[in-house]
């Protein structure tokens, strides 16, 4: 059974930063990766960013060049580094796995943890 812990959210003013840390176990096919999925206050859920087992990372280009996902080895722990953060990026943040393609398509998404609610505000 994959289970996936997120923690970290909090209340940041813009320009600042914020780290959030996700628990996996349980992921055991090569394929899959972990990734952040966000849903702002009155928006569709909005695949942020993804990591694979080969540490190859990617990301939706209204987080590029901002947040950073990165791992430990063996993906047991996968973190998001959010920086430079802006008011839009109020939401709810949920730390999810399966498929490459699942991440960017929500509605497809295998596994989901717990959300945790980041707010951006001064």
């Amino acid at each position: 059974e994959v289970q996936l812990q997120a923690s970290g959210g909090g209340l940041v003013q813009p320009g600042g930063s914020l780290r959030l840390s996700c628990e996996v176990s349980g992921l055991t096919l090569d394929d899959e990766v972990i990734g952040w999925i966000r849903q702002a206050p009155g928006k569709e859920r909005e695949g942020i960013a993804l990591i694979s087992r080969d540490g190859s990372t990617f990301y939706a280009d209204s987080v590029k060049g901002r947040f950073t996902i990165s791992s430990d080895n063996g993906m047991n722990k996968v973190f998001l580094q959010m920086n430079n953060m802006k008011s839009e990026d109020t939401a709810v943040y949920y730390c999810a796995g399966g498929s490459p393609g699942s991440i960017w398509t929500p509605n497809l998404t295998e596994y989901w943890g717990q959300g945790t609610l980041v707010t951006v505000s001064s």
